[in-house]
């Protein structure tokens, strides 16, 4: 705005002597200051409006979570075969083939193991936790020690009824192993299908906040 001001000047004393007024100089000095001020205003509304929109989609997608997690109030209630029988479930749903439920006593790790529509090998281990714990990192680590080389899985995929820690997330990352934490389960009950989740973010398809109990 100072600088816009100055060069009004400069060009007055540049070109007073063509009958540049002082009344005309004063009268555009106040036009430029007015016309700043108006873009000041202006800034300030189009950022207070993206603020706006951004916590405006935050607390939608926090309802949307929300809603996906009462769908799974039955599912609290499974056991843990149940809950891997429930998985194989929407596998089948979603056009994967020779579903097998497989867990139980040296299952290595799997729980569900089947073919993705394109033909990609699935092992699933599933884990049926009350919805305030998360799945530690060891957990994980178990898990990809065994899901490729044991059970040569392309598509490695730990499902939990819970969420999973900052730490379990990394070093999923870190693996190429797919999560499907509370959050997501909810969207697969409620109809996304499972290959929707296959190339997820890890780091920002979910979030490491435990639920509450009553949640």
């Amino acid at each position: 705005m100072g600088s816009r001001a100055s060069r009004v000047i400069i060009s007055y004393r540049r070109f007073g002597s063509a009958g540049f007024g002082r009344g005309g100089m004063v009268t555009l000095v106040l036009s430029v200051l007015a016309v700043a001020a108006v873009a000041v205003v202006v800034v300030g509304l189009v950022r207070a409006g993206r603020r706006e929109a951004r916590a405006e989609r935050i607390r939608r997608q926090e309802e949307e979570r929300r809603e996906a997690r009462r769908s799974l109030e039955a599912v609290w209630k499974m056991n843990g075969r149940q809950f891997e029988e429930y998985v194989a479930e929407l596998c089948r749903r979603d056009g994967c083939t020779q579903v097998r439920q497989v867990g139980g006593a040296g299952d290595l790790g799997a729980d569900v193991i089947g073919y993705l529509p394109d033909g990609r090998k699935l092992v699933i281990q599933c884990k049926r936790y009350a919805k305030h714990r998360s799945v530690g990192s060891r957990d994980l680590q178990t898990f990809n020690g065994t899901a490729r080389d044991e059970h040569g899985a392309d598509i490695p995929v730990f499902v939990a009824s819970c969420v999973f820690t900052q730490q379990a997330r990394a070093f999923a990352a870190r693996r190429q192993l797919v999560l499907i934490d509370v959050n997501l389960l909810g969207f697969w009950n409620g109809g996304t299908p499972l290959t929707a989740f296959l190339n997820l973010d890890i780091g920002r398809s979910g979030n490491h906040r435990k639920i509450a109990p009553d949640d």
